[in-house]
């Protein structure tokens, strides 16, 4: 992913002044993951966010089957695996709330939200909220691989859950981290993206997962299914062989060992791009080269060589 903004300063008419260009590029490496992301759902328009939809019904290919599930409806007080419910919270004073929860119970990254609460996300969460969810979800899916059942409602619905969740909760944490970067988001993330990455591979390398997606392929009904459901099950099958189920002892700590180096190489690298990107600057002496810019762009640029030093730079006035 590459997002570039360019914010140039603007001189007055006759005169050659320094211009202070100041470029953010920001990049992203995709390293291969052992569970194949889920898409994205954009709701119906004309509808309050209460009642947007998490999935809609499928008909088209698609390599994720979260579009293929009905719309669940969940609370969006806490988090289903907290014991306090949302009326017996909701009863309390705010101060008497705060004072009644636990760390895990005020972590906003496990609240059962509509919408992302990136306002309300700390650094400070990150760690304690990872580490919650992440045992939730292996409890979640020891279950699973106890009751699998080569079926769409026991198998790939309850699946659609353990992965939706882990990659909507863990992307809320590396947006913040490409938007609002600091010491101590990097240090929470670096704390835990192990154990996230290694509950990824524990999902990917699920031998019961597997053989009921083989199963479903191997079925007499395969020839029944849609195209999107055929697709779905080949995908699935794919990226688990891809994510080293079919290995076994010291071949298969190796391949982790190299999954979990990727991962970290890949956070680092995000990193060294980011401060790179803080660093750059650039000033232009020539007023041709920035003709054009809105006055938007202009100002931003003004408050950033203010920022840089340059005291009395305005949009109108560039340094003068």
């Amino acid at each position: 992913m590459k997002a570039v903004s360019a914010i140039l300063e603007r001189r007055i008419p006759g005169a050659l002044l320094p211009i202070i260009v100041y470029t953010l590029l920001a990049s992203r490496i995709s390293v291969t993951q052992s569970v194949n992301p889920l898409l994205r759902r954009t709701p119906p328009p004309l509808l309050s966010p209460k009642q947007f939809p998490k999935s809609s019904p499928c008909h088209l290919c698609s390599s994720s089957f979260s579009f293929c599930l009905p719309a669940l409806r969940r609370p969006t007080c806490t988090a289903p695996w907290l014991s306090h419910s949302c009326s017996s919270l909701s009863s309390l004073p705010m101060a008497a709330t705060s004072a009644v929860e636990s760390p895990i119970e005020a972590n906003p990254l496990l609240l059962d939200f509509e919408f992302p609460p990136f306002d309300v996300v700390e650094a400070k969460h990150v760690s304690p909220g990872i580490r919650a969810l992440l045992k939730k979800l292996e409890d979640d899916l020891v279950e699973l691989e106890r009751q699998v059942e080569p079926s769409w409602p026991k198998l790939v619905e309850p699946l659609e859950k353990i992965v939706d969740r882990l990659t909507v909760v863990w992307g809320i944490v590396n947006h913040l981290k490409a938007v609002k970067d600091s010491p101590e988001l990097r240090s929470a993330i670096e704390e835990v993206q192990p154990e996230k990455v290694k509950f990824q591979l524990r999902l990917g390398q699920s031998k019961a997962i597997y053989n009921a997606f083989k199963a479903i392929q191997e079925s007499p009904g395969w020839q029944s299914l849609s195209d999107a459901r055929k697709r779905i099950v080949e995908s699935q099958l794919k990226e688990a062989i891809l994510s080293g189920v079919s290995l076994e002892d010291d071949e298969r700590d190796q391949f982790n060992k190299i999954e979990q180096e990727l991962q970290r190489l890949s956070q680092k690298f995000d990193e060294n791009v980011l401060d790179a990107t803080k660093k750059f600057e650039k000033l232009i002496m020539d007023k041709k080269e920035i003709e054009g810019l809105p006055a938007t762009a202009l100002g931003m640029a003004a408050q950033t060589a203010v920022s840089k030093g340059y005291e009395n730079a305005t949009a109108e006035n560039g340094l003068g």
